[in-house]
């Protein structure tokens, strides 16, 4: 069987039954596209169909592209992996590690022993977290009324510390920092930034903070999947469209089409689309564990709609470079030791195989995160690759 037969057959038969609203998949070597195919609907009891250039929330796939933002600078002599990241973005020193809550509910922290710096930005071992995954965070944002990080209010980004930087690893705010720190040595917003730098280079024309137009006639919606199973519309959900900061850690709109084109770049060694945008030895350093001993651990759900717990192949010991998670040994979907992936809260995965040359994008738009069709999905698309390439 071919992996196109192979794959149309598991996406087709999900998004007929109804498991899934829609999906797009899209399968890469180094030199051009090996698959593609889009099934089901962009909104469910609507006409429009999924189509390969169809739009949707990325979310937290927009990290690795901050990431590789921020690395072009550290080549440049601009950002420093590690020094002191209050030197670019002051305000971050203002972050203090929170040891517990007063009687009254009030946050009691103290300062961190050591400074937090880009390297621990880009491998989450700074100390922060998100309130989907922390109900000390939620505590501390009702104490202080702070606003969800999605509001890309710049208040947001005053939630504390969990623990020393370096000293484990927590999912967290912590490239929406290092998106800051972009903007303050580039002197550009995050998206004008990006977009010259790395979208036009590799020719990604529907990928942005703020949706175009074109953009828009493609969007797909994300849904919710209620404890029934049933998926209904979220039609009003939408990253904010003129935000206070750009989130660097979760704000892209993008194509599956064109989330592959990063994914070539980096099975490239930092080439894609006749430009090189950035240096073999960045990407080497990008897919190696940067986080030392510190491993990946579950994310525990604390706002169950959005997320179920979610890890990628439990037991299996991860690591994380700059910024992606690396599998250490053989994933069970076959994807050799060193591979990188993430994904997005709206169940998009992707993950970039430098090892076999291989890589792919999913993308559907389905809360919570982890969901319990979607996430088994994508793991039998990425099994099927590998399995047609034996």
């Amino acid at each position: 069987m071919s992996m196109k037969e192979r794959i149309d057959s598991i996406l087709g038969r999900a998004a007929q039954t109804g498991e899934i609203p829609g999906v797009v998949a899209m399968v890469t070597n180094r030199e051009g596209t090996l698959y593609e195919g889009a099934f089901g609907r962009r909104v469910l009891d609507q006409a429009a169909a999924m189509t390969p250039d169809t739009v949707g929330w990325i979310a937290s796939m927009t990290k690795a592209v901050t990431g590789a933002g921020a690395m072009q600078l550290v080549e440049q002599g601009r950002l420093d992996l590690d020094a002191p990241a209050l030197r670019i973005v002051p305000e971050i020193a203002n972050a203090q590690v929170l040891t517990g809550f007063d009687a009254a509910g009030q946050p009691q922290t103290r300062p961190p022993k050591r400074p937090i710096t880009l390297r621990h930005l880009l491998t989450h071992t700074a100390g922060f977290s998100y309130e989907i995954w922390n109900a000390d965070i939620q505590k501390y944002q009702a104490a202080k009324g702070l606003p969800g990080v999605t509001t890309c209010e710049n208040a947001a980004l005053r939630t504390p510390l969990l623990f020393d930087p370096g000293e484990r690893w927590d999912y967290g705010i912590n490239i929406d920092w290092a998106g800051k720190m972009v903007e303050a040595v580039s002197g550009m917003k995050l998206g004008a930034y990006l977009t010259r730098h790395l979208f036009e280079p590799l020719g990604m024309d529907s990928t942005a903070f703020k949706i175009t137009p074109a953009m828009r006639e493609r969007l797909a919606k994300i849904h919710q999947r209620g404890e029934d199973g049933k998926l209904t519309p979220l039609m009003e959900l939408e990253i904010p469209q003129e935000p206070e900061f750009e989130m660097g850690g979760g704000g892209l709109y993008s194509s599956a089409g064109d989330y592959l084109k990063f994914v070539r770049m980096i099975l490239n060694d930092g080439a894609g689309n006749g430009n090189r945008v950035l240096r073999p030895e960045t990407v080497d350093l990008m897919a190696r564990n940067n986080m030392g001993e510190n491993r990946v651990g579950l994310l525990r759900t604390a706002i169950p709609p959005l997320s179920n717990d979610a890890e990628f192949f439990p037991g299996l010991p991860k690591a994380w470079g700059l910024s992606f998670q690396i599998n250490t040994q053989r994933a069970p979907t076959g994807r050799p030791a060193g591979g990188l992936m993430w994904a997005g809260l709206a169940n998009s995965y992707y993950w970039i195989d430098r090892a076999s040359g291989v890589g792919g994008v999913y993308l559907t738009q389905i809360l919570p995160f982890a969901d319990a069709r979607s996430l088994p999905l994508y793991y039998e698309f990425e099994s099927a690759v590998y399995q047609s390439l034996s």
